[in-house]
């Protein structure tokens, strides 16, 4: 069977809706509802939510927020509990117990977050046709969701979790973000399009030194492969890279680049072509930023964070030697998290690009910048620490 793509419900005037379920995070349609309003207790939602009933809100918008808020807060107090536990046993029994293992630490991590994702999104806003909320304070969303869904067509129902997170993709798109080696100027991301908010990586093909082309008269030609928001793209082109074909498989991805290039006045420079990894012929540089982390998505909107098994790395180390003209060079730009993560074998990457016949001519480094690196609290906090990006 398909899997279903509409809600019926009931509103508190016994009218029928048929509902368009949308959900970016692949989440399959509530097989449980009831309404919820301003006089449901947190507790009696928190109850409900964790037992799978999805609850269509009916109330004040702003009053849904501040039960969402009550959620995160009980679903974030048996894991104080388990602390405090740890803690005080370690302190009767003598010295704490070791940490947890990076990857064992990671998969839990990602287990919490799902175990979140799936209480927290049971909190329902209905949506107008248009995208509209008739709902008492609730802000004009219809932009904001049609940039993810498209026109509205018909009434839908979403997650009060993935539309406050549209709303905030959404403002990220309208401010986007400056990137130093683009002397200032802003790349603005879509939703489902990895951002680029760590800098270092982008400092690092600003800083490279671009190959020359074996024939002296022939212009510069790179390949930006997986090109996202168009970042990469835009660096090399303001460096002077006369002619770039940058590919992607995820048309949303296209569009993000397309948008970015076409404010940057870049776009006579970049050609975008959708394809799974390669375009036809040779260049004298590819470039490829692949996903980091080698796990499974839980959601399609972590495709741009997790590649399974390591497929398109390992895909664009194995094409990289048949795309590359005479005395060509690849660009890979990638984090060892992995590796601190116990998530890749430190060798494995080495393996894979001398298996390919490939060598590495130099490296580049820096350390992240983002917060989390700098976060002791964070539980990735080992990993992230050491992490190097190259």
């Amino acid at each position: 069977m398909s899997p279903a793509t509409h809600l019926d419900w009931t509103r508190a005037d016994g009218q029928l809706v048929h509902a368009l379920w949308h959900a970016q995070t692949g989440a399959a349609v509530p097989r449980r509802w009831q309404l919820a309003d301003d006089r449901t207790p947190a507790d009696l939602a928190y109850r409900l939510a964790c037992e799978g009933t999805a609850l269509i809100w009916q109330g004040d918008f702003q009053n849904a927020r501040h039960l969402l808020q009550a959620l995160t807060r009980r679903m974030e107090r048996p894991a104080a509990r388990r602390a405090g536990a740890k803690s005080a046993k370690g302190a009767k029994a003598g010295p704490a117990p070791a940490a947890e293992a990076p990857g064992q630490a990671f998969h839990q991590h990602r287990q919490r977050q799902a175990q979140r994702a799936a209480v927290l999104g049971q909190l329902l806003i209905p949506l107008e046709a248009d995208h509209g909320i008739a709902l008492r304070r609730a802000p004009d969303v219809r932009q904001a969701c049609t940039e993810v869904y498209g026109p509205g067509v018909e009434p839908g129902l979403v997650s009060l979790r993935e539309l406050l997170g549209l709303i905030g993709a959404h403002e990220w798109r309208k401010k986007g973000v400056p990137i130093a080696a683009l002397q200032g100027a802003t790349i603005h991301a879509h939703h489902g399009v990895f951002s680029p908010v760590r800098g270092e990586y982008v400092d690092l093909v600003a800083q490279a030194p671009l190959p020359q082309p074996a024939d002296a008269s022939e212009g510069l030609r790179a390949f930006d492969i997986g090109v996202g928001t168009g970042v990469l793209s835009a660096v090399l082109a303001r460096r002077g890279v006369p002619h770039i074909v940058a590919t992607d498989q995820d048309p949303r991805a296209l569009a993000c680049a397309r948008e970015n290039l076409q404010r940057l006045a870049l776009s006579d420079q970049v050609e975008l072509r959708e394809a799974d990894l390669f375009p036809e012929g040779l260049a004298h540089l590819i470039v490829c930023n692949p996903p980091w982390l080698p796990a499974r998505p839980s959601s399609p909107i972590e495709h741009a964070v997790y590649d399974p098994d390591s497929r398109m790395l390992r895909g664009f180390l194995q094409g990289l030697a048949a795309h590359l003209a005479p005395g060509g060079e690849g660009w890979l730009i990638l984090s060892d998290l992995a590796e601190h993560l116990g998530l890749r074998a430190p060798e494995a990457l080495q393996g894979w690009i001398e298996a390919a016949g490939l060598q590495v001519l130099g490296r580049l480094e820096a350390r992240p910048r983002h917060p989390k690196a700098m976060d002791p609290d964070d539980p990735l906090h080992r990993a992230r620490a050491a992490e190097r990006t190259s």
